[in-house]
C-alpha cells in the first residue's frame, strides 16, 4: 500500500525570529500548515529561537514544563498557537540526543499525525546533517504506514499528509530525502509483501510481485518451476511445497551495473504460508505464518530500490518460495531428500523447512553464481525470538570482515543485529545414520537458532557468508517508533544500507 505520507522541503535564509519563520512556511506550496513541528532537546530544552512565545497561548518553557516534557525520542505534546489569522497546531516533539536512531523515532510520531491527509511544517532537522534529515523523513514515511482491508477505508495515497522540512541556508538536501523516500518505498514493499493474506500469497504470486516491483528498475528475472526445479535438482523447495496444491518456485532476481567491482548474493526465504506441514503448528504458531516470507519480501524489496541507491555492486535476489502444506502428498519426517549438489537430508521435523529450501538456494548460489559474498535472511527459529526479543536480529558469519560491515549496517539503518556463534562442537548432532546430514539436532533441546546456522553453512562452500535470523524482528504486535502493526520489513534498511557503502 502506498505510504499515507509526503515530505518534501523548504529552504529558508535563517531560523530567527521563529514565530515569523513559521508563518511563512505556514504559507508554503499546499495550502497552510495546520500542524507546526518543533524539536524538544534532551532535557526540556526548545530548540527554537524565543520568539515562538509571541504565538503561543503561554510560554514555550511554560508548556513544556506542564507536560513535563524530557525531550525523549518521539516524546509528544501539543497545544495551539496563532500564526498570523489562523489556529494552528503546535507539536512539541522530543528528539532525545539527535543521533538517527532518535530522530527515526520522533519522525514517525509526526508521521502517524499527518497519516490522514494533514499538512505540517516541522524546523526540526533544520540545521542538521544530510544523514540526520534523511533519518528524520524515512521515519515520517514508515510511522504513516498502514496495512488495511477494512472496507470503506480510503486510499493512503489519496489521503496521504504532507510534511515540509523547513532546512536553513543554501545547501541542497534533495538528496537526503531522496534516499529517505527510496528506502521507505522499499521497506512499504516489503511490509505490504508479509502483511498480504496468505489466501491470495500463493508462490506464483509472490514470483508476480517481484517481477512487477523490480521490472522498471532494470532488475532481470527468472523464475524456476515445476520440471525446472525437478531438473535442477531442487530437492528441498519441492519438499517442502509438496504438500501444497500451489506449486513451490525459485525466484531470481539479477541486478547489474556497469562497472560492478563485486557479485553479492542474497537469499530469502519465502514460505507463503507455514502450517508446519504434518509436524503440525498449535493454533497459536500458526496465526502470523502469513509473515513467514519475510526474509524474501526483504530481498525484493531490496532488489527494487537498487539502481534508486546507485548501488555499484552486481546482486543476485533468490526467493526460495513454496507453501509448507499437510496432505496426502506432503513430505514427510523419515524422509530422505536430496538437495541441490546432490548432499541427502534426513527429514526429523517438517516444521523445520526453511532450512531445506535455503540450503537449496544457497547451494546454487555456490556453485553456479560463484558471488564474492553470500548473505540469507530468514524468518528461522523460533529459538532466535526467544535469545534475542523483537530488538535484534541474529547475525551468524563464516567472515569477521563481512559481519563487521553487516553490524555497522545495520547500526546506521535502525535495523540492528547481534552476532552469534557458530559453534562448532555443536555439528556433531546434525549427524545422520542414514543421510549426510539430519535436518535438525538428533538430541533435541536448546540452541536451535544454532543448529539451523550450522546446518545452512554446509551448504554456502568456503565462500563469506552471513546468515540473518529475524524471527524476532520480522514482525510487531503493536506499533513503535518507526514499527507499525504487522510486518516491519526488517533487513530492508540493513542491507540496503551494507549494498551502498561501497
Amino acid at each position: 500500500m502506498p505510504l499515507a505520507s509526503h515530505v518534501t522541503l523548504l529552504r529558508g535564509a535563517g531560523l530567527r525570529p521563529a514565530g515569523d519563520y513559521f508563518a511563512a512556511a505556514a504559507d508554503g506550496a499546499g495550502g497552510p500548515a495546520e500542524i507546526v513541528a518543533v524539536a524538544v532537546d534532551h532535557g526540556g530544552r526548545l530548540a527554537a529561537d524565543a520568539s515562538l512565545d509571541a504565538v503561543l497561548p503561554a510560554r514555550a518553557a511554560e508548556v513544556i514544563a506542564a507536560y513535563r516534557l524530557t525531550g525523549k525520542a518521539g516524546e509528544i505534546a501539543e497545544t495551539m498557537a496563532l500564526l498570523g489569522p489562523a489556529a494552528v497546531r503546535v507539536v512539541f516533539l522530543g528528539v532525545g540526543d539527535r543521533s538517527a536512531r532518535s530522530l527515526r523515532r520522533a519522525g514517525a510520531e509526526l508521521g502517524r499525525r499527518v497519516a490522514d491527509g494533514k499538512t505540517a511544517a516541522a524546523t526540526v532537522v533544520a540545521d542538521e546533517s544530510d544523514e540526520q534529515v534523511q533519518a528524520f523523513a524515512e521515519g515520517i514515511l514508515l510511522g504513516s504506514y498502514e496495512y488495511s482491508l477494512k472496507s470503506g477505508a480510503s486510499d493512503p495515497a489519496a489521503a496521504a499528509g504532507q510534511v515540509r522540512l523547513l532546512v536553513a541556508g543554501p545547501r541542497d538536501r534533495s538528496d537526503a530525502l531522496s534516499r529517505a523516500r527510496a528506502i521507505a518505498d522499499a521497506v512499504a514493499l516489503a511490509r505490504d509483501l508479509a502483511n498480504t493474506p496468505s489466501a491470495a500469497k500463493s508462490p506464483q504470486w509472490l514470483a508476480d510481485q517481484a517481477v512487477s516491483a523490480t521490472a522498471e528498475h532494470g532488475i532481470g528475472a527468472h523464475i524456476w518451476t515445476g520440471a525446472e526445479l525437478s531438473a535442477g535438482g531442487f530437492g528441498g523447495i519441492l519438499a517442502v511445497g509438496s504438500g501444497s496444491a500451489r506449486p513451490p518456485a525459485l525466484i531470481e532476481l539479477t541486478y547489474t551495473p556497469a562497472d560492478a567491482d563485486s557479485h553479492v548474493v542474497l537469499v530469502g526465504k519465502g514460505i507463503t504460508f507455514d502450517s508446519g506441514g504434518l509436524s503440525l503448528k498449535r493454533e497459536g504458531a500458526m496465526r502470523f505464518m502469513k509473515m513467514d516470507m519475510a526474509g524474501g519480501a526483504a530481498v525484493i524489496a531490496v532488489m527494487s530500490a537498487l539502481s534508486r541507491l546507485g548501488v555499484t555492486k552486481r546482486v543476485t535476489g533468490l526467493i526460495s518460495a513454496a507453501e509448507n502444506m499437510p496432505s496426502g502428498s506432503a513430505y514427510r519426517p523419515g524422509d530422505v531428500i536430496t538437495q541441490y549438489g546432490g548432499r541427502t537430508v534426513e527429514v526429523l521435523n517438517t516444521d523445520a523447512e526453511g532450512r531445506l529450501v535455503l540450503a537449496d538456494a544457497l547451494a546454487y548460489a555456490d556453485a553456479v553464481l560463484k558471488p564474492d559474498q553470500m548473505v540469507d535472511i530468514a524468518t528461522l527459529t523460533g529459538a532466535a525470538r526467544t535469545a534475542l526479543g523483537s530488538s535484534h536480529a541474529a547475525l551468524y558469519s563464516t567472515s569477521d570482515a563481512l559481519a563487521k560491515s553487516l553490524l555497522a549496517a545495520g547500526d546506521a539503518s535502525g535495523d540492528r543485529l547481534w552476532r552469534m556463534p557458530l559453534a562448532q562442537q555443536y555439528l556433531t548432532m546434525l549427524d545422520s545414520p542414514v543421510a549426510d546430514l539430519s535436518q535438525v539436532s538428533r538430541a533435541g533441546g536448546h540452541a536451535g537458532s544454532i543448529f539451523a546456522a550450522l546446518f545452512l553453512r554446509e551448504f554456502a562452500g568456503q565462500r563469506a557468508w552471513a546468515h540473518l535470523d529475524i524471527a524476532g524482528t520480522g514482525r510487531v504486535t503493536s506499533s513503535d517508533g518507526d514499527l507499525t502493526y504487522g510486518a516491519t520489513g526488517f533487513g530492508t534498511r540493513l542491507l540496503l544500507r551494507w549494498l551502498s557503502a561501497g
